[in-house]
C-alpha cells in the first residue's frame, strides 16, 4: 500500500551532530553512520506502509504492562518480540504518562534507561525512539543511538527540547496535551492551535519538517467524546498540516469506557481504532500488539490492492 506523504521542505537539513558532542564522554554509543541509517529506514518506511512503532515500557507504573521490562534480559526478550513480530520501530519509555501518574525527577527517569538502553540499542537492529518530555533525557538518550524523540507535551514543557532534538538531526513526534479535561472544549480547535504552537517551536529551533511527526494524543486531557473526535479528525490533521500521524491508542481507557473491557481485553478495539485511522490517513501506530496489527495491516493493504 502507498500513501504520499509531503515532500520534504526546501530548508536545509541541520548537521547532524556526532554522540561525543552531545554529551560528555559520549558512552557506548552506535556509529553515527547507523544512527543515521536507523532514522533514514524509519522516515522511509512513511507513506510506503502502516509503520508499527512497538512500546517498551521500562517503568514501575504504566497502566497496560508497567514493572514487566525493568530488567535488561527481559526488555531484551521484548525488543526482539516486537521486532520479530513485526514492529518497524522500538518506543522505549521510563516514566509513566497515563492519567494521575507520579512526575518522575530526571535522575530517576535516566536510573531506569542506563543499563538498558545501550545494550537495546546494540543486541536490537531497529530504529528507537525516546518516550519523554525532558530535553536532558533525550539527549543522553540521542547520545547512545536513538533517534526519534517522541514527545507527549510536543515541544512545549521543556524549553530546551526543540533545540536538543534540532541539534542531532533527530525525527520527533509532536504530541498533542492538556493539564485538565474541559469538557466544553472544541477539540478541533485546540488541536489545530496546539499544533501551530508545536511547530513554531520546531520552525524556530531549525527541525525540518520532514522530520515531524503529528499525534493527536488520545487519552491525555480528553473525555471520551473528544478522544473519538480526535480520532475521526485523523485526515484533516493529515489535510491541515501536511505531515505523518501517528496514532496511539493501544489498550487505552478509551475501549474499557466503551466495551466494558479490562487492559488485557481492549487488543480488538485498538485494532479497530487503528485500521479506521489507517484508511483516513495515518502512518505510524504506536502498540503493545505487533504481531496482530501487522497481520491486520497485511488484510487491510489486500484489500486495498484488490
Amino acid at each position: 500500500m502507498s500513501r504520499e506523504v509531503r515532500a520534504p521542505g526546501d530548508e536545509p537539513l541541520p548537521a547532524r551532530l556526532s554522540p561525543a558532542a552531545l554529551t560528555e564522554g559520549g558512552g557506548a554509543s552506535l556509529p553515527r553512520v547507523e544512527i543515521d541509517e536507523r532514522l533514514d529506514a524509519f522516515l522511509g518506511l512513511i507513506g510506503v506502509k502502516p509503520v508499527i512503532m512497538g512500546i517498551l515500557n521500562v517503568t514501575p507504573d504504566s497502566f497496560s504492562d508497567g514493572g514487566r521490562f525493568q530488567s535488561l534480559d527481559l526488555a531484551l526478550a521484548q525488543a526482539r518480540k516486537l521486532v520479530a513480530s513485526g514492529a518497524d520501530i522500538i518506543d522505549v519509555g521510563a516514566e509513566s504518562t497515563r492519567p494521575g501518574h507520579t512526575p518522575v525527577p530526571l535522575d530517576e527517569e535516566w536510573r531506569r534507561l542506563e543499563p538498558l538502553l545501550a545494550p537495546l540499542l546494540a543486541e536490537v537492529a531497529a530504529p528507537f525512539s525516546i518516550d519523554t518530555t525532558k530535553a536532558e533525557i533525550a539527549r543522553r538518550a540521542i547520545a547512545l543511538g536513538v533517534c526519534v524523540v517522541n514527545d507527549v507535551w510536543g515541544l512545549q514543557k521543556d524549553p530546551a527540547m526543540a533545540d536538543v532534538v534540532a541539534e542531532s538531526g533527530s525525527a520527533v513526534v509532536l504530541m498533542h496535551n492538556r493539564d485538565d479535561i474541559d469538557p466544553d472544549l472544541d477539540v478541533e480547535a485546540d488541536l489545530g492551535r496546539f499544533f501551530v504552537r508545536s511547530l513554531a517551536l520546531a520552525d524556530r529551533a531549525g527541525i525540518p519538517r520532514a522530520h515531524i511527526l503529528l499525534d493527536p494524543g488520545i487519552g491525555f486531557g480528553k473525555n471520551k467524546a473528544q478522544n473519538l473526535k480526535a480520532l475521526a479528525l485523523t485526515g484533516a490533521l493529515r489535510a491541515t498540516f501536511g505531515l505523518p500521524i501517528l496514532i496511539g491508542v493501544s489498550r487505552k481507557r478509551l475501549f474499557g469506557d466503551l466495551l466494558g473491557a479490562s487492559v488485557e481485553g481492549r487488543l480488538i478495539g485498538t485494532l479497530a481504532a487503528n485500521l479506521t485511522t489507517l484508511a483516513r490517513g495515518a502512518a505510524v501506530f504506536r502498540v503493545h500488539d505487533a504481531a496482530e496489527h501487522a497481520a491486520a495491516f497485511k488484510v487491510f493493504d489486500a484489500i486495498e490492492r484488490a
